[in-house]
């Protein structure tokens, strides 16, 4: 497999990548990614080929209106939550919640319980639970960087192991890598496409390891890197946000101050229960078929139409409630509409320049030029990690966990059965392996539009999301990579690995929090009294 462009490929989502951190202006980063592509596709300036992968990312050639559905969503859901904010539904369900939800280690366990019940879409995942729980996070000094996580970390790998459109779109990977192979499920010993996804949940190390270092991080209120900055200064001054920050959503600015004469709980749960409901029926009715099972339902379901379908029945469903209630008057309802779209615009921008950078990426055969790279220095020992940090290096360069997925699986597959000497033993590694890979590469990259959304619904300013996760993220890589690795000179059965895994864990993470808090004059008494007063506090 050869990239025509070779190393130069790697130019453009690396250029944005290290631009948006340095200078914390994602659209400026990614714009500058995507013309540098261009520029080196055409040869010449590039500017025509630069909006012309701009324009295809919301309608590429192929017809498909995946993306401009999700831009939809989001948009609609912008509106969504802007009647919630102004009907007084936000203000109400914060003082509900925060009577029951009265410590931060209580709110962040129901984010990452709601996280894990929404496991059927990661962006449904993220726009419902950031968006439900910021104003309560708020309320008890949790910094927006410290729920951005919660989400972000939860939404997309507890999104591989569910009945989702995920698990769906990665059998058919594992479906095009047997063709490639030119082997047939479920003869020789091979495992059918559905089983190998099964047997490869104990490789899909990073995702399993993310979702249990969320919930560490919150119960034991420790932190380090800068997430241990964040909370601080969160707690101490109030500020849920870094001084200069850009939140790429930022309703109180935006929308000014809520109706809080006599803020009503149905304002909020009528049109989050309208969107989740219409959202299901949507998925199922789409995707339904007398003789398919629930698998084959979720990879048939078409979610960006339940999901456009939720939003705008979320939107009809607040305002009716506005009008009847007389809290808004017609004209207040159609400017709320229009406000709302408006506080996504930046979302929406960073979401249409990451898609652009992907096609850029595509085009210039970034992804298989890393690909063919790793298969030169492939061993059986080396298989696992050498898998895993392919799949994460093309999904933090091109900002898409799915594209990876594209990519590798189908070359991933025939690897693992040729090195395994044509038998099937190591397909549920490599399987796994992607997986882990491209979320934990979705996770660290500036540019991965699940991250970007993550931030948007938490109100988050989009690189301190980015910077703030990377040190528990990788951390959390760093765990399964010695698994991995020991899986690979030992043959030791994963399931007996794990355990191990949450135990290092949890070792790594009162020890690093322990450090850095020692280095920073922070003592750990500190950062635990921080959450005992915070107990008391709202007590």
């Amino acid at each position: 497999m050869v990239s025509e462009f070779g190393a130069v490929s790697l130019i453009p989502p690396l250029l944005a990548i290290v631009l948006a951190i340095i200078t914390r202006k994602p659209i400026l980063a990614l714009f500058l990614g995507v013309w540098s592509g261009g520029v080196i596709y055409s040869g010449g300036l590039g500017i025509v080929q630069t909006f012309t992968w701009v324009a295809q990312s919301i309608a590429p050639p192929d017809g498909s209106v995946f993306h401009a559905q999700i831009l939809i969503f989001t948009l609609l859901l912008g509106a969504g939550v802007t009647f919630i904010w102004r009907t007084g539904g936000s203000l109400a369900i914060t003082r509900f919640a925060t009577k029951r939800l009265d410590s931060q280690r209580k709110a962040g366990l129901m984010a990452w319980l709601l996280g894990l019940v929404w496991f059927f879409d990661d962006y449904a995942n993220t726009a419902v639970v950031g968006s439900s729980m910021r104003d309560i996070t708020d309320e008890l000094r949790i910094s927006r960087e410290k729920l951005s996580y919660i989400v972000d970390s939860t939404a997309a790998p507890v999104a591989t192991f569910g009945i989702s459109s995920w698990v769906a779109y990665q059998i058919s990977m594992v479906q095009e890598g047997y063709q490639q192979a030119g082997i047939t499920g479920g003869e020789g010993g091979v495992p059918t496409a559905f089983v190998a996804f099964l047997q490869s949940i104990p490789f899909n190390m990073y995702c399993l390891f993310a979702i249990a270092m969320v919930f560490i991080i919150v119960v034991t209120g420790r932190d380090f890197g800068e997430m241990l900055d964040a909370e601080h200064r969160s707690w101490q001054t109030g500020n849920v946000l870094r001084e200069g920050a850009v939140p790429l959503q930022s309703i109180e600015e935006n929308l000014g101050e809520p109706n809080g004469d006599n803020p009503q709980l149905r304002m909020f749960i009528v049109p989050v229960l309208v969107l989740v409901a219409v959202a299901i029926t949507g998925a199922v009715w789409t995707g339904y078929a007398p003789d398919r099972t629930l698998i084959q339902i979720a990879g048939n379901a078409d979610f960006a139409s339940a999901l456009v379908w939720g939003s705008f029945a979320m939107v009809v469903a607040a305002m009716a409630l506005a009008r009847i209630s007389d809290v808004l008057s017609l004209d207040e309802c159609m400017d709320s509409l229009v406000d709302g779209f408006s506080i996504m615009l930046t979302a929406v921008t960073i979401l249409v320049l990451a898609w652009s950078i992907s096609l850029t990426t595509s085009a210039l055969g970034t992804g298989e030029f890393v690909t063919g790279i790793a298969q030169g220095i492939v061993t059986p020992t080396l298989l696992p990690l050498v898998i895993l940090f392919a799949s994460a290096f093309i999904a933090f360069s091109t900002g898409t966990s799915w594209g990876t997925m594209a990519i590798v699986t189908p070359v991933a597959i025939p690897l693992a059965w040729g090195i395994g000497g044509q038998s099937p033993e190591l397909i549920p590694v490599a399987v796994g392996t992607v997986f882990s890979g491209a979320i934990f590469g979705d996770h660290t990259s500036p540019i991965s539009d699940t991250t970007i959304l993550s931030s948007t619904f938490t109100g988050a300013d989009h690189i301190d999301h980015v910077r703030t996760q990377l040190y528990y993220a990788v951390t959390v890589v760093f765990v399964a990579s010695v698994l991995l690795l020991a899986y690979g000179m030992t043959g030791i059965t994963p399931l007996a690995l794990l355990p191990v895994g949450l135990v290092l864990l949890v070792a790594l993470v009162y020890g690093l929090s322990e450090l850095d808090a020692q280095r920073k004059g922070l003592s750990p008494q500190a950062a635990r009294r921080t959450r005992q007063e915070s107990d008391v506090a709202d007590d």
